[in-house]
């Protein structure tokens, strides 16, 4: 894994260069921070524990689904108005607007690049993840601050916004190592699930992580009003937590407390719950697959996610 994923950084470096050196510097001052390429190991992992050999088309599809992921996050930084990305100044604050969302675009154009050699499935695959992104921010917009916001909606907002991706990656990765129809809708299934507990844990670590393992402060989707799993199962405990979550303007003071009072109304084992009930879905999704030394590698990169600080 370690030699395939050094082939996705240099295909990264490679791909974030441009005519223009204030696009290559955005870019690699957001890429090149590192991240933890989940996206591309999934992907990868699935690919090879389909029976895939040959790296060079996955090892395009892995970078190619990391550019999408990685022109979000910019974008994402601007909605939120962030001022901290992978524990240093994000490039909304460091560039400015403009910048950051015209590099954005590059990345995303960078990332079709590289799909666009594929068939029409994995274009449309690709393409489909992109749009179920874009609608899930513009869901969680709707929600934003809104103490209406149900379980339901939470689920639909993460499914879209960070499942997608893994979903589809998944897809595209059995499907290009020549996977049965039913091999590939299992791993298919596998990355939503995988995707649905990263993104559970990350809203744990939200409220009881350490900003300096997490990168970033914590209590951010307070702050933004962004309905994680924990405050929206809190908003119906404490009246407290929600005239909280509908001040567009919190303290740290009173960020501090409305976190304090979520840890203490219980919710926190229900989110681990959740978490740990994705990570066994995704095992068992995995049962479709022969054994194999990659397949234990996504077990045992399931687990980590479980377990994982940052």
């Amino acid at each position: 894994m370690a030699a395939a994923l050094e082939l996705v950084e240099a295909r990264l470096a490679e791909q974030i260069r441009s005519r223009e050196g204030l696009l290559t510097g955005i870019s690699t001052y957001l890429i090149g921070s590192g991240g933890k390429r989940v996206r591309p190991a999934v992907t990868l992992l699935i690919f090879r524990g389909c029976g895939g050999r040959a790296l060079d088309d996955i090892v395009d599809i892995a970078t190619a689904l990391e550019l999408i992921h990685s022109a979000s996050l910019l974008h994402d930084d601007i909605i939120d108005g962030s001022a901290v990305r992978r524990g240093k100044d994000s490039a909304f604050r460091r560039y400015g607007l403009a910048n950051a969302l015209v590099t954005g675009d590059f990345i995303f154009s960078r990332a079709f690049q590289l799909c666009g050699r594929f068939n029409a499935h994995v274009i449309n695959w690709a393409a489909e993840a992109c749009v179920a992104l874009t609608e899930g921010e513009i869901m969680q917009g709707r929600f934003r601050h809104n103490p209406a916001v149900t379980l339901q909606d939470y689920f639909e907002i993460i499914s879209r916004k960070t499942a997608s991706i893994f979903q589809q990656g998944a897809r595209i990765a059995a499907y290009l190592a020549g996977a049965s129809e039913s091999v590939i809708e299992s791993v298919a299934e596998c990355g939503y699930h995988v995707g649905m507990t990263f993104q559970v844990v990350d809203d744990l670590l939200d409220v009881e992580g350490n900003a300096e393992r997490v990168g970033k402060p914590v209590g951010l989707d307070l702050r933004d009003g962004n309905p994680s799993l924990p405050i929206v199962l809190a908003l119906g405990r404490d009246p407290a937590v929600a005239r909280a979550f509908q001040d567009e303007v919190l303290s740290d003071a009173a960020v501090s407390a409305a976190l304090d009072r979520i840890r203490c109304s219980g919710v926190l084992p229900e989110v681990r719950l959740v978490a740990n009930e994705h990570a066994a879905s995704a095992r068992r999704c995995l049962d479709a697959l022969s054994p194999s030394p990659d397949k234990d590698q996504l077990l045992s990169l399931i687990d980590q996610l479980i377990n994982r600080t940052n």
